[in-house]
């Protein structure tokens, strides 16, 4: 079988967590961001998404990398 590179796609993702652990996200902040085709796009919006919260102690940011089902299902 012939071993074929499946794209990569970045999120940012994030929004105000209901505690200090960073475990519970308040679903009405929730935010996504993408998809970007590379890193540095990504990183781009998460470091503008970061600072612009930066003195809101509960919320977060975070770069989640996904590659497309290479079957075609959800």
């Amino acid at each position: 079988m012939q071993s074929q590179l499946l794209p990569k796609q970045f999120w940012v993702i994030g929004g105000e967590y209901l505690d200090d652990d960073f475990h519970d996200i308040d679903l009405a902040t929730s935010t996504v961001h993408g998809p970007f085709h590379d890193y540095d796009e990504a990183n781009a919006v998460w470091r503008e998404r970061s600072m612009e919260t930066k003195s809101q102690h509960h919320m977060r940011y975070a770069i989640v990398v996904s590659a497309p089902n290479p079957r075609g299902q959800a």
